[in-house]
């Protein structure tokens, strides 16, 4: 696949939203197409799985979490991100599979070889070129939640200790495009320091504008 698949992650109020939107902007900018997307979600289906998994009401077991949270993705990188890889398109994710590993195999203690297994069936073993992993306190990154004045998904609902295991699994994570980012700075500077990272992946791929 010709395209770059940029993914952002790390534990709610770290500012991923934002930074997704930011780095779509510089990279259209420089003449790339870019796509963004999010999970779960990003095609009907996807879309379904995403308003169950978040529902309180529905009260999800995390087994049942997890599937809805698979099928979501087996969806989207099907019809969506790999044909826009396909066709040298720039795709950045608000989210991947490492939000699986932080939340349903550290935060909701799920077989971490089985969910490794379910993610690459609904992936066909599609990783990231680029995984930018946002760190910041697991107290600066609540406070910032809470001032959004949004009520708490069910997701956001879960215990101290939940909490604690999620925020870690992110922090610890490693492996080929992993980089990590202080997240305790301004929009403006963590933004900056992710382009530092895009710019130098896509110095060797030909803007769209050039083609």
């Amino acid at each position: 696949m010709s395209g770059t698949f940029i993914v952002v992650e790390g534990f709610d109020g770290v500012g991923k939203s934002t930074l997704a939107r930011g780095l779509a902007e510089r990279i259209r900018a420089a003449g790339f197409e870019v796509l963004e997307v999010r999970e779960p979600g990003g095609t009907p289906l996807a879309e379904a799985a995403r308003a169950a998994v978040l529902d309180p009401r529905l009260d999800a077991t995390a087994e049942a979490e997890l599937f809805l949270i698979l099928a979501a993705r087996a969806d989207l990188v099907r019809r969506v991100i790999v044909p826009a890889l396909e066709d040298g398109v720039v795709v950045i994710s608000d989210r991947f599979d490492l939000s699986t590993t932080a939340y349903q195999v550290a935060g909701r203690l799920l077989p971490r070889e089985a969910v490794t297994s379910a993610n690459r069936l609904a992936t066909g073993g599609l990783l990231p070129d680029v995984l930018l992993v946002l760190d910041a306190p697991l107290e600066l990154a609540i406070e910032r939640r809470a001032a959004e004045e949004t009520a708490p998904d069910r997701i956001e609902q879960m215990d101290d200790q939940v909490r604690e295991r999620i925020a870690r699994a992110f922090r610890e994570a490693s492996g080929d495009g992993v980089v990590h980012l202080d997240a305790t700075g301004s929009p403006a500077e963590v933004e900056a320091a992710a382009w530092d990272v895009v710019h130098s992946r896509l110095s060797g791929t030909r803007p769209v504008s050039a083609c």
